[in-house]
């Protein structure tokens, strides 16, 4: 018998999400260093295979570790903060305000709780588009166990249709491709497997050509993504044909950046001229279905996501920020299934696995580790989740995907490993405290309500006595 480190067993069923989309019944994994040694029928494993540990999985359904293809992890203290105030003054009189105010101390504590809000709900592996103190992110993903892609958010130009930026995120051109370099060289540095690195610039309304083709050529130099957030409402559409005279996906085919290594988050208001470009150059796009769906940008009524999947473009899955609301990729699932079904009146749109896919493998590609995550196979990084079917909206069980697509939430996950290091023990982290993660939540929120006089930015449509 060969040795593994753990075998996880008994798994009443088993999305694997691998080349041939098999789902197995009583199944089990053999973990060895980190890596999925085998995939089979729990008999099978536990002839072939001993181990130190062993997992009884009865009653689960296990998936690959889910990847949120975006998520603001500096933004997780900011919920409540921009309800129902349009586009301009959620992002210039509340977020960017919000962000502003915010010290290297201030994001750890933030990306503390996101990893505590993430990996409960299954996510192993989350893409952040960038904040002005990353390596505060990743100092917190590391302490939690779990994987991230970091960004360093870059603007170069102060003004835009929408409102002038405040000053603490003023950079210029210079300083914002510095920036970038120095989080890359930190990573390197790091020389840590679940931290990667890549280039970002905000948006296109603010950053300036040389900014973007800068940061084009720097994410070809090492080899990561290029992010930014494109095409989410009419306002940055708007923006962007009346300052550089093209629509975004246009004027990013003009600077030559766009391939396969570029990701673009959102992707709603696509022109058609732009649909044409991207099935021919083939970056990965997002889907943040929550936030569009909180702040009204019309993604689903003018996006055309659906028809590029079927054309062969890879889209991802992000939750965005706590600001729309949920951080649960399971419940982002069922909202881009059903809005897309409710916009085209047709329930065959967008299948339950199609989106099981953008949360797994397809945000894998997102994060350019496709073969190393996003599904359990033999030889990928051990990233595993389990899902307590004991749970009423698991019930009765005929179909695992219908089920974790259209009932399940989040709130299920009993058990997560990463890389073969269980980092979620019976709904709870294991690697940091979470009482103390919030007890410091409430102290930093002091703080941060002191120097943005929160109770201006909060509504309450009741009275409160």
């Amino acid at each position: 018998m060969t040795e593994a480190d753990l075998i996880v067993h008994g798994i009443d069923w088993l999305i694997t999400v691998d080349a041939e989309r098999r789902i197995l019944r009583d199944a089990a994994v053999a973990i060895k260093d980190g890596k999925f040694a085998a995939v089979g029928k729990s008999a099978d494993i536990q002839k072939a295979w001993t181990s130190r540990d062993s997992f009884d999985a009865g009653n689960r359904v296990a998936t690959p570790g889910l990847i949120d293809s975006h998520l603001h992890s500096s933004f997780q203290l900011a919920r409540g903060l921009a309800d129902e105030v349009g586009t301009r003054p959620f992002l210039f009189e509340h977020m960017f305000p919000y962000e502003g105010a915010m010290s290297a101390d201030d994001v750890y504590v933030s990306s503390l709780l996101t990893t505590m809000s993430l990996l409960r709900c299954g996510v192993t592996c989350f893409i952040d588009p960038g904040n002005y103190h990353p390596q505060a992110t990743g100092k917190a993903a590391l302490a939690a166990g779990m994987r991230t892609v970091l960004g360093r958010s870059a603007f170069d130009m102060t003004k835009a249709v929408l409102g002038i930026l405040p000053k603490a995120m003023i950079e210029t051109t210079d300083q914002a491709i510095a920036n970038n370099r120095a989080l890359l060289d930190h990573v390197a540095e790091l020389d840590n497997p679940k931290i990667r690195g890549s280039v970002s610039f905000r948006g296109l309304s603010n950053s300036s050509d040389a900014l973007i083709s800068a940061c084009h050529a720097m994410a070809r130099e090492h080899d990561c993504m290029l992010q930014t957030h494109a095409c989410f409402n009419y306002s940055t559409h708007d923006d962007c044909l009346g300052n550089f005279g093209l629509p975004e996906i246009e004027r990013l085919e003009k600077l030559g950046v766009l391939d396969e290594h570029t990701l673009l988050v959102h992707a709603g208001w696509i022109e058609p001229k732009e649909t044409e470009i991207i099935t021919r150059r083939r970056p990965q796009l997002v889907s943040a279905p929550s936030s569009s769906l909180h702040n009204g940008y019309g993604n689903f009524m003018r996006g055309r996501l659906p028809e590029l999947m079927e054309m062969g473009i890879n889209v991802g899955l992000g939750s965005d920020h706590a600001c729309s609301g949920i951080t649960d990729l399971v419940q982002e699932m069922l909202l881009f299934a059903g809005a897309y079904k409710e916009i085209h009146m047709n329930p065959r749109v967008v299948s339950p696995e199609q989106v099981v896919e953008m949360a797994t493998i397809n945000g894998a590609r997102c994060a350019g580790q496709q073969d190393a995550i996003g599904s359990v196979e033999v030889g990928k990084e051990a990233d595993l989740v389990l899902f307590d079917s004991r749970y009423p909206e698991w019930q009765p069980l005929f179909n695992p995907v219908s089920n974790l697509v259209y009932s399940a939430t989040g709130n299920s996950v009993t058990d997560v490993w990463v890389a073969g290091d269980r980092v979620v023990e019976n709904g709870h982290l294991s690697k940091v405290d979470e009482a103390e993660i919030l007890e410091q939540v409430a102290r930093t929120m002091g703080g941060i309500g002191k120097k943005l006089n929160i109770d201006k930015l909060v509504k309450l449509g009741w009275p409160v006595s």
